[in-house]
């Protein structure tokens, strides 16, 4: 199972989309700063998700 994300920015109202297996794991990484592309805008909140049996639909 793939999980689409969208995250909104609490700090400035800018949001971050991604792909992934493990959300629960992912939003924590956005959070403590492991994702260059997200780091420095947090906190991040989830605002929207969609789950997709293969990859290839995911993306």
């Amino acid at each position: 199972m793939y999980i689409v994300y969208v995250l909104k920015s609490e700090k400035n109202g800018r949001f971050y989309k991604g792909l992934t297996k493990d959300l629960e794991q992912r939003v924590i990484q956005h959070n403590k700063g492991q994702n260059r592309s997200t780091k420095g805008f947090g906190p991040w909140k989830l605002v929207y998700k969609e789950s997709f049996e293969i990859r290839i639909e995911a993306r």
